[in-house]
């Protein structure tokens, strides 16, 4: 299968990552529920076959430009969460994130890390969907409090430990809070819905028009991928404080299936 590999610009690039959940909502409360073991065990499994080392391959040749002998996969799967559309509108009850992926680190015999995206495809089926340079997901879910998950807000490049109350923001290219700041989910819900509520799908900023979803429709996707790994990769909604928000995404490139 052809390999796509989309590097992200070191300069400033205008945010457009889609706000639509790829899984439903873990839990009925402001809190989310990961995974069990089980299914992060069956990720992982996924992450070890032929079909994702060959995208990890893949991503170490076009970035790295290496040729691995051999490259070693982690045991260890690390769940993501994404800022979840409903949170985002101020539904009731609504989690602030939805599962995107379990990432799983591997490793080339030289040393260069990439990162392993492994999706929900249904109940109890997972897909390998791409592979990122580096290995920022496990970095960052080293610095969890017991409990959190690692939650990503991808309009400004945003990680955040995603504690059953608070967000506490750990890094981001373009961040809103002072980073190790606690941040009450109350506050955080209103703070997204101030820059995102406007601009999700179905609104008039997209039926205007607005940037991001005029390109939409020009990115190259392979048929046969499910339609949450679709979801990932189009671009669709800008977000704005008063402005439109430009973001820079993290120096990795990204090798989808």
């Amino acid at each position: 299968m052809k390999q796509i590999c989309r590097k992200f610009s070191r300069g400033l690039v205008v945010a457009v990552a889609l706000l639509v959940p790829v899984a439903p909502p873990a839990a009925a409360g402001e809190g989310v529920v990961p995974p069990s073991a089980d299914e992060v065990a069956a990720a992982v499994r996924v992450a070890g076959e032929p079909g994702a080392i060959g995208l990890a391959k893949s991503n170490f040749r076009q970035v790295d430009h290496i040729e691995p002998r051999r490259i070693t996969v982690s045991g260890h799967g690390v769940p993501v969460y994404t800022l979840n559309p409903d949170f985002v509108r101020a539904t009731a009850g609504a989690p602030a994130g939805v599962l995107k992926s379990v990432t799983v680190t591997a490793t080339a015999d030289s040393g260069q890390k990439a990162t392993l995206q492994v999706m929900p495809e249904g109940p109890g089926a997972w897909v390998a969907a791409g592979a990122f340079s580096g290995n920022d997901e496990e970095t960052l879910s080293a610095r969890l409090r017991p409990g959190s998950v690692l939650l990503n807000e991808p309009q400004i490049n945003g990680w955040y430990d995603l504690g059953r109350d608070d967000v506490v923001l750990l890094q981001a290219s373009l961040p809103q809070t002072p980073v190790g700041k606690s941040v009450p989910l109350s506050e955080y819900r209103k703070d997204v819905h101030g820059r995102y509520a406007d601009k999700l799908a179905g609104s008039d900023y997209q039926r205007n028009g607005g940037i991001g979803f005029a390109q939409a429709g020009a990115v190259p996707v392979e048929s046969g991928l499910p339609a949450g790994v679709v979801a990932g990769l189009i671009a669709a909604g800008a977000a704005g404080l008063g402005a439109v928000l430009f973001v820079v995404r993290r120096n990795r490139r990204l090798t989808p299936r």
